[in-house]
């Protein structure tokens, strides 16, 4: 009993864990364009997604209940032998978030859970301990469907932007006004990203808390005290910065201006609320990326760098069979040797956590240097291309030099 209490004690702690990887993962997914664009100061762009994600954490429980009640068939578990794998899937999860962070790459904070919890599972317990069909409908499609929707919503906006604020093409950076609207439309991704990622970690609890007899499996949603310890955890996260990620997403893809900041931002928000209503546990940072990527499109004369969109959609690809392999090694190391199988997994982690963190000092990224002209995860680069000029800024130039050659006759 002892033995259990200990490690329902250790999965809280390391969720917690995660959810706070998480915070910092995804701040960039509402906060890299507004202070791309400069609309809001870094700090003052953190401090806000932290205040609105802790927020947003109680303002719906539908992915929560995905998480603890639908992809992992917990009834086909013995207890006893599942939580060391709620354990070894975390661990892969927190694995790959802090790899990508340090490589400044927007992967998907969702998926490397899911990934992780899977892959532990089926070493575990089996391939029918896992509800194929909640993780392909909760899971696999929005994964697919969120990015392409938000992209082609945040292209359209940015060509609607730019075709009804035409008479602005003059000013210096064109459609500065829309700097103030980027404040709103950030301020409600970052609620968004509190109503759905906020709501993986307090799963994953309720799931340890159900397992271990804590908690009614009739209870669906989580306690209080759950709700609220994420939500400040996320929160703390948030604040930290994730400013390897925020300078990627925020100069890495395209050069962001304020309309193309605000339509991306409108995307993200709206399409993010709308999961969350529906108990989608989909990537908030898939969506972020489609976003930026629909609106670089949308503006004429923006460039998308692909290289920097392929390395992030690369990543992708291998956070949920990556998280998957590293939860299935731990999970089968204390499978194989028990408790002391565990305690080389709890070491394994601190090991990780701290060598990445090591890494990262070596090359910081902070709110000083994050928007230097920069991309692909931190590789320097120098922007030099303009966007031409209008058909109507041409007839102005053409216009001003006709008189100039009247007045010198």
């Amino acid at each position: 009993m002892e033995t259990a209490t200990l490690i329902v004690v250790l999965v809280i702690v390391l969720a917690l864990f995660f959810d706070f990887t998480n915070g910092f993962h995804d701040t960039a997914n509402a906060m890299a364009t507004p202070i791309a664009t400069g609309a809001l100061k870094p700090k003052v762009a953190v401090l806000i997604a932290a205040i609105l994600n802790l927020v947003g954490a109680f303002l719906s429980t539908e992915v929560s209940q995905t998480i603890s009640h639908g992809i992992i068939r917990e009834d086909q578990i013995d207890p006893n032998e599942f939580l060391p794998l709620i354990f070894a899937g975390l661990i892969g999860a927190i694995t790959w978030n802090m790899f990508t962070w340090l490589l400044g790459l927007p992967s998907s904070s969702s998926h490397a859970l899911f990934g992780g919890l899977i892959g532990a599972t089926i070493v575990g317990a089996g391939w029918m301990a896992v509800d194929y069909s909640v993780v392909l409908s909760k899971v696999i499609l929005p994964a697919v469907l969120a990015p392409v929707t938000a992209g082609l919503i945040a292209f359209t906006v940015t060509r609607l932007a730019y075709a009804i604020t035409r008479r602005y093409d003059t000013k210096p950076d064109g459609r500065d006004g829309f700097r103030f609207g980027q404040i709103f439309t950030s301020s409600l991704v970052a609620l968004a990203h509190g109503t759905n990622d906020a709501q993986k970690t307090m799963g994953v609890i309720t799931l340890t808390l159900i397992i271990a007899g804590i908690q009614s499996p009739t209870q669906a949603e989580p306690q209080l005290w759950v709700v609220l310890a994420c939500g400040i955890t996320i929160a703390l996260g948030t604040y930290m910065g994730g400013w390897r990620i925020i300078r990627t997403l925020g100069k890495g893809l395209t050069d962001v201006k304020p309309a193309q900041g605000f339509a991306a931002e409108t995307s993200t928000a709206s399409t993010i609320l709308a999961s969350s209503a529906l108990g989608f546990a989909l990537s908030t940072t898939q969506v972020a990326s489609g976003s930026v990527i629909g609106s670089g499109l949308g503006r004429r004369g923006s460039t998308v760098r692909w290289r920097t969109a392929g390395r992030i959609m690369v990543g992708w690809l291998f956070t949920l069979p990556a998280a998957g392999a590293v939860g299935g090694v731990m999970a089968f190391m204390a499978a194989w040797l028990g408790g002391w199988g565990i305690l080389i997994d709890a070491v394994f982690a601190v090991v990780v956590i701290l060598t990445i963190f090591l890494l990262s000092r070596r090359n910081a990224v902070t709110a000083a240097n994050a928007m230097s002209e920069v991309a692909e995860s931190g590789t320097a680069v120098k922007v030099t291309r303009n966007p031409p000029p209008t058909r109507r800024q041409r007839a102005a130039v053409r216009a001003e030099a006709r008189r100039e050659k009247e007045d010198a006759k």
